[in-house]
């Protein structure tokens, strides 16, 4: 008896909070999250992005990118919230060069929305998870307008002009 009391002083046990008190935290499975967000290459985007139905937001990160890991449980959330109007993909700047270089990405985390294959905003560095799903919204109204009112850019690389 004096056994278990030392023990329990040593070793002690918090209470659980009555179950009126205790939060119901629903973890999305892998597989539901890997629907709604993609992991894209530079081999995949032309499939993924520039040809898909959807408006398409790509967050361009670093995995040595302390922001991106920051903002990226937001960017999944609104990929699940958003899947049915947005497709949401995510594209690693240091193993997809070509891409990254293509469209001006120069730090991460980057954030660029495409319309009809068109770039028609963007956002880059540290964002507040409000401005990135304000962002969404716009271009869920806006976005269809502003592709078709862009210029197309051609984007053939010759030394040739």
């Amino acid at each position: 008896m004096a056994d278990d009391k030392e023990n329990s002083l040593i070793n002690p046990v918090p209470p659980k909070p009555p179950a009126s008190l205790q939060i119901a935290t629903v973890v999305p499975s892998s597989q539901q999250t890997a629907e709604t967000l993609l992991e894209i290459d530079d081999t995949s985007w032309e499939r993924s992005v520039e040809k898909s139905n959807k408006p398409v937001a790509v967050m361009f990160y670093s995995p040595a990118c302390v922001f991106c890991h920051q903002i990226e449980p937001y960017f999944r959330n609104y990929a699940q919230e958003f899947h049915e109007g947005v497709v949401f993909a995510r594209l690693n700047i240091l193993t997809n060069p070509w891409t990254a270089e293509r469209y001006g990405v120069r730090s991460t985390p980057t954030f660029k929305f495409f319309c009809e294959g068109k770039a028609v905003r963007e956002m880059v560095g540290a964002v507040y998870p409000a401005l990135l799903k304000k962002m969404i919204d716009e271009v869920l109204i806006h976005g269809k307008e502003c592709a078709k009112n862009s210029t197309a850019i051609n984007y053939d690389i010759s030394g040739y002009g």
